[in-house]
């Protein structure tokens, strides 16, 4: 069979699992079994069996499970609520007021939490009510609590930046380090949005609270003092080379714990409900990575990816032309998947190519995660989206159309990633 007729058949059998209401995991599991006894003279039971394992008893992925209590853990404190009283006096002054609240809220919390829903939900829960009782327009509480609270998929440390990492067997440390700087220019651009949208709407902004002195505004600033701590002592173990990614894993557990316990939000039920949410969510996962092992050795065997990357090098497409085809599919199958998913699918397939087509894997990995981002608030399947539906009561359509500002902002972000490539790779060459 042609490489053309073999994809063909693979996605109607993929489909036809989704659309049967298949768990994801599984679906990757079957599709492969379904290739290797189909396609190749390669039986798939003991593969399937041996792939598995090795996938699910992975050193790296230790990082995951723990970043993921890490994030559960803080969940369940007063954190959000301390971030908006740190920074609600720091920002009254600029255009926008406290809409930035958001965006800095969501920065911060990406950086302990890793995941874009758990981000949108925490500082939403707080902000939402706080912002719509000094008057300012939902249009704009919602879109900038959606765009920014992707951001948990980039800053570190990121979920599926490990994900990525293990699927393209790149370093998850320089991954983190590597996301960095393109979450901060996305959390600058976020806010001069909000800057511009202000100063051309300047009678829909609420008045400012009431001026506080300098040495009021660094008192308040306190309540930031624990959760930036923690942040700092995650990232600089990692960029120090202390400690690798997963020990910095354990470093940030154990710190989130220690914070829960000084807010006295460490109980016997919480701890309790924080281990099984972990669990819940990383046991998801993990059979999604286990069923996209076993379907990369299966798509090895067909043979698939090398005949595609030849089929793409035959097409002499230049590495920006490629770049931009690659960002319009990530674009159009993340409104129907989610971004773990998109990625451990696609990889056998686009990790030989970009190889092939001389780009950058750890480059590319931060691209690709700001591709998903996109993901988050474009319906019909926008995570963040449905967050902020069951937050707000509005429509979903409403909520994509007061974040689709935010979409194209981080579209332009890709093209200065593009233009300017050591905004990612820049920090992870000085580790």
């Amino acid at each position: 069979m042609s490489e053309i007729a073999i994809s063909i058949t693979l996605l109607v059998v993929l489909f036809a699992l989704l659309g049967g209401g298949v768990w994801v995991g599984l679906t990757l599991a079957g599709v492969a079994w379904f290739g290797m006894e189909v396609l190749t003279g390669r039986p798939a039971g003991d593969a399937m069996a041996m792939t598995i394992w090795g996938s699910a008893s992975s050193w790296t992925l230790t990082a995951l499970p723990l970043f993921v209590w890490m994030g559960e853990i803080l969940y369940r404190t007063n954190l959000s609520e301390n971030m908006f009283r740190g920074l609600a006096p720091w920002v009254n002054a600029l255009p926008g007021r406290l809409l930035h609240t958001n965006v800095i809220g969501c920065t911060i919390f990406a950086s302990v939490s890793g995941s874009s829903a758990a981000t949108c939900a925490t500082v939403g829960k707080m902000n939402i009510p706080e912002l719509r009782k000094r008057g300012y327009p939902d249009a704009q509480i919602i879109g900038s609590l959606g765009g920014p609270a992707t951001l948990g998929l980039l800053i570190p440390p990121s979920i599926i930046l490990i994900v990525y990492g293990v699927a393209a067997e790149v370093s998850i440390s320089k991954l983190f380090m590597a996301g960095v700087l393109p979450g901060l220019m996305l959390a600058v651009l976020f806010s001069g949005w909000i800057m511009a949208w202000a100063l051309l709407n300047p009678n829909k902004v609420p008045k400012a609270d009431a001026n506080i002195s300098f040495k009021q505004k660094v008192y308040e600033t306190r309540h930031l003092i624990p959760v930036v701590l923690l942040i700092a002592s995650v990232v600089a173990s990692i960029y120090s080379g202390i400690a690798t990614a997963t020990e910095a894993a354990a470093v940030g557990v154990a710190g989130a714990l220690v914070l829960s316990a000084s807010q006295k939000a460490l109980t016997w039920k919480s701890f309790r409900d924080s281990l099984l949410g972990a669990t819940r969510l990383y046991c998801m996962i993990a059979l999604i990575l286990a069923g996209a092992a076993f379907m990369t050795l299966s798509m090895g065997y067909i043979g698939l990816p090398r005949q595609l990357a030849t089929y793409v090098g035959s097409l002499n497409l230049s590495p920006a032309m490629l770049i931009v085809v690659l960002g319009i599919f990530y674009i159009l199958i993340g409104c129907f998947l989610d971004g773990i998913s998109t990625i451990v699918l696609t990889m056998a397939v686009v990790l030989p190519i970009i190889k092939t087509a001389g780009i950058d894997p750890l480059w590319f990995g931060i691209f690709l995660v700001i591709t998903v981002e996109t993901a988050q608030i474009t319906p019909p399947v926008g995570f963040n989206l449905f967050v902020l539906q069951s937050m707000t009561g509005k429509e979903i359509t409403y909520i994509a159309k007061v974040c689709a500002p935010y979409f194209f902002l981080m579209v332009l972000a890709l093209v200065l990633l593009w233009f300017a490539p050591g905004i990612v790779t820049w920090l992870p060459s000085h580790m």
